[in-house]
């Protein structure tokens, strides 16, 4: 849709090269072959790939790791970083000022930003919160002890495939938890949904996707949440998202944030499940950042 937009009903105009390259021991990446490869090793590794390709200046994007590895990307270097788009906000969650923010905006949301069509989203937090605690059990495990669960999923292509598609379900729609085939088949085609797992069986890269949790917990990679990116950003926040954060409490680290849309529809797999939303929301912050880079011409 971005690459080959007059087949999507997109004028030629809008046509994108897009470089996607997988993270290292994810997928066709090569493993890391010491400690310490967290999500500013993967930044500084997709910057020198860049770099290698030629590129001067390009657009980033990404969700879940992706959002963390671009954001850190525009901070490392946001001479080269032309704008940054996610489609999955983050917020520094151990601050103080983050935990007055959620007390506060459940009497008084207007008081901290939420606005009135955020409020569901972020509130009730009681129960937003233990949702979001019964769906990361498995970071638990894959930051303390990934080698226990990864060398057991490792042996068992079953076990693979329901620990994979189990976020499948839930994650593109917490609904579908109470559904006896978990509501795969509504949004991917069984096809789409072995191929993701097939990659990580072919690849034998299960166990290195979640040594990447431990090492992020174990460096810095978090400290990052609390710098500031300084380049022109987009944000896409879908509904069904593990954890919404309103536009104004991402300001505080944005300042630059010249793009906020609030997704009719979609989890975590936006990309995946609904490529249309997302392709045309990077579509038009772009527009956004070129017109205004033409204005100051």
């Amino acid at each position: 849709m971005l690459v080959d937009p007059t087949n999507h009903g997109v004028i030629e105009e809008d046509v994108f090269e897009v470089i996607a390259p997988s993270i290292p021991g994810y997928g066709f990446s090569e493993m890391p072959h010491k400690k310490g490869f967290d999500q500013i090793a993967a930044a500084q590794v997709f910057l020198k790939l860049m770099e290698r390709l030629g590129f001067e200046k390009y657009y980033v994007q990404g969700g879940d790791w992706g959002a963390i590895i671009t954001r850190i990307m525009a901070i490392l270097n946001p001479s080269v970083i032309k704008g940054l788009h996610v489609n999955m906000p983050s917020d520094e969650t151990d601050s103080l000022g983050y935990w007055l923010r959620v007390a506060v905006g459940s009497v008084f949301p207007s008081l901290v930003g939420v606005k009135p069509e955020e409020y569901d989203r972020v509130y009730p937090f009681g129960s937003k919160f233990l949702d979001l605690l019964q769906e990361t059990g498995y970071m638990h495990i894959q930051a303390t002890k990934p080698d226990t669960v990864g060398f057991a999923l490792t042996d068992s292509p079953v076990g693979l495939a329901a620990y994979i598609l189990e976020k499948f379900s839930i994650w593109t729609n917490p609904a579908n938890r109470d559904l006896a085939d978990g509501g795969l088949e509504k949004y991917y085609t069984k096809d789409e949904l072995l191929t993701s797992v097939m990659i990580y069986w072919l690849t034998g890269t299960v166990t290195s996707s979640m040594r990447f949790y431990k090492e992020c917990f174990a460096g810095r990679a978090m400290e990052t949440l609390s710098m500031t990116v300084t380049v022109p950003t987009g944000m896409a926040t879908f509904p069904h998202e593990l954890g919404h954060v309103p536009e104004a409490w991402c300001r505080s680290s944005h300042p630059n944030l010249i793009h906020y849309t609030l997704m009719p529809d979609g989890g975590h797999f936006a990309a995946f499940e609904k490529p249309a939303l997302l392709a045309e929301d990077i579509r038009t912050f772009v527009k956004k950042v070129e017109d205004l880079n033409r204005s100051k011409d």
